[in-house]
């Protein structure tokens, strides 16, 4: 007996196991409605008896749902379904829809062994693309590490899990919690594993990490417990890589140096910038050793945690107006470190006005229009209910779109409306239909006026011999009258030539050629040729038109010998 395949809502069926994660399970699927493959990810247990998250997973999933890149794995649908336990409790099982990418992880490839330092830049400048335009869009990954990335058999790199790791770390009170929960804290930024707000800068932190770890061939912090990994994010200074693995290129570690800085301000403060300085170690050419050096002592000082704690200071200092003079100058020194003070305040300023974020929040009396495309009424309608927003269904044809489910809202996604708002939800009627009219016996221009006016086409149309027919007179066409046909479908026809074609009849008896041409349509007459010696019965000896295509009802004159 075979087992039926597991249908959540109604419409993703779940195939085989396709890869395993701290937090969940991801399936090849199928969308039944759609007709396409997905990839199905079932959140754990754990994480599904949690209805805090669940509510923030659901949030999260749908804002990466807005976000369409070629290096982002789309994330198509995001819902909750029910299963009964053995002892007849039902828990809910929160799962996404995803773009099915095939290909392998970063993960998989780093456990191949080393990665060219060529190859190295390619997938981490893929990394940054995508963090470059989800930053743009608002929205921080906090989750950045090989286990999250997919590389095609092409080559492309695609980051999945956008909005997952902001909605676990919201709903775990503790870095120890959320490290549980997300399997590892080798990618943590110093103010992750703080428990500190985060910005961009964290994603560039980790895909710094990822970097790191795809030149040296392993993470530039190990150790036996995640909290032990932690503690040398925010205290240790990192070896560059070059003295790890002697194939790198010096101009990578200056690279990986700068992205992995304790301090926020000292990193690369944008995904383009990063991208530059990758991009300016292909032909840039390589500081020294002593120059490496210099900049480790720059980001990570003798001890690093004093490093850090002298560049808050330094920003502190700036607001600080109580401060007196004790001396009646100041020495060249302090000279020199107002000027730097002063340019690091600049550079403070440039960066807070252009990388200031938009904030997420919304008024509690405004609510953000959901993407519902491809979903069923029902479910659009539900979420809109959800947000105290109220549906009006408005039918439309569309062939794309599968009958019952949304084409589009007006207004669009993520608009903010007001609570109560009532949201137009236009719904798929399938294929629009249209009538074939009678088209035999009608002349071509009728034809194809009456094609117009059923809403079809004029497709091509082939030319026939028929005695009885006019030309351009319709003979036949490809549908059926009365047929019912997707609207905008090309209709051929087949029309009269107006011609008939005739046979080289010399030498039929007379009776037999006159007898053919009449059934052609043509008006056929004898005539005696006194010349010749006939046969018996008289035969055809000439005919006044020559064999080939003539206008139908066209005269032809036969001629046979008389004389004996």
């Amino acid at each position: 007996m075979s087992v039926q395949p597991r249908v959540l809502s109604g419409r993703y069926r779940v195939d085989e196991i396709i890869g395993r994660g701290g937090m969940a399970t991801v399936y090849r699927g199928y969308d039944l409605t759609l007709g396409r493959d997905v990839a199905v990810k079932i959140l754990d247990k754990d994480l599904a008896t949690d209805n805090a998250f669940r509510t923030r997973f659901r949030l999260e999933a749908q804002a990466a749902s807005r976000m369409a890149h070629p290096t982002i794995v789309r994330v198509y649908d995001a819902g909750e379904d029910a299963e009964t336990q053995s002892d007849g409790s039902v828990r809910p099982v929160p799962y996404i829809v995803m773009e099915l990418v095939t290909g392998r992880t970063l993960k998989d490839i780093i456990s191949d062994g080393p990665v060219s330092a060529e190859n190295a830049v390619r997938y981490v400048d893929g990394i940054l693309e995508a963090l470059e335009y989800s930053h743009r869009a608002g929205v921080v990954h906090r989750d950045i590490k090989p286990g999250n990335v997919m590389v095609t058999a092409a080559g492309q790199t695609k980051v999945m899990d956008f909005g997952i790791a902001r909605a676990v770390s919201d709903s775990s009170s503790t870095v120890a919690e959320t490290t549980a929960i997300l399997g590892t804290a080798a990618y943590f930024s110093p103010e992750q594993a703080k428990g500190e707000p985060v910005d961009a800068r964290a994603d560039l932190y980790s895909a710094g990490v990822v970097l790191y770890e795809l030149l040296a061939g392993r993470t530039p912090f190990r150790g036996e417990t995640p909290v032990a990994v932690a503690y040398q994010h925010v205290s240790e200074a990192p070896l560059p890589p070059s003295e790890v693995n002697e194939s790198v290129p010096r101009a990578l570690d200056a690279v990986a140096l700068r992205a992995l800085a304790k301090d926020p301000f000292q990193r690369f403060q944008d995904a383009a910038s990063f991208r530059e300085a990758l991009d300016a170690t292909v032909d840039g050419k390589a500081p020294s050793k002593r120059a490496v050096g210099a900049l480790t002592s720059e980001l990570y000082g003798p001890n690093p945690r004093q490093a850090a704690e002298t560049a808050r200071s330094l920003r502190q200092l700036s607001t600080d107006t109580t401060m007196k003079r004790t001396q009646a100058g100041p020495p060249v020194a302090w000279i020199w470190s107002g000027v730097a003070l002063i340019a690091v305040l600049l550079i403070a300023v440039v960066f807070w006005v252009v990388s200031i974020q938009p904030r997420d929040e919304v008024p509690s009396v405004s609510r953000i229009i959901p993407d519902l495309s491809g979903m069923t009424y029902e479910r659009a309608a539900q979420e809109l209910g959800e947000l105290d927003l109220a549906a009006i269904r408005e039918d439309e044809a569309n062939g794309d779109v599968a009958p019952g489910n949304v084409i589009r809202t007006n207004p669009e996604a993520g608009e903010a409306v007001d609570i109560g708002y009532e949201v137009r939800v236009y719904v798929s009627t399938g294929q629009e239909l249209a009538t074939v009219p009678t088209l035999e016996g009608l002349g071509q221009d009728a034809a194809s006026q009456a094609l117009t006016d059923a809403g079809l086409v004029l497709g091509t149309t082939r030319q026939v011999n028929d005695p009885d027919l006019q030309p351009g007179v319709v003979v036949s066409a490809d549908q059926t009258a009365g047929a019912e046909i997707p609207a905008g479908t090309a209709v051929n026809l087949v029309v009269a030539s107006g011609r008939v074609t005739i046979n080289d009849v010399a030498g039929y008896t007379v009776e037999a050629a006159q007898r053919q041409l009449e059934d052609l349509g043509l008006v056929v007459t004898t005539q005696e040729d006194t010349t010749c010696v006939g046969d018996s019965p008289p035969t055809v000896q000439s005919q006044s038109l020559p064999p080939g295509d003539v206008p139908i009802h066209s005269a032809i004159t036969l001629s046979y010998c008389s004389g004996t």
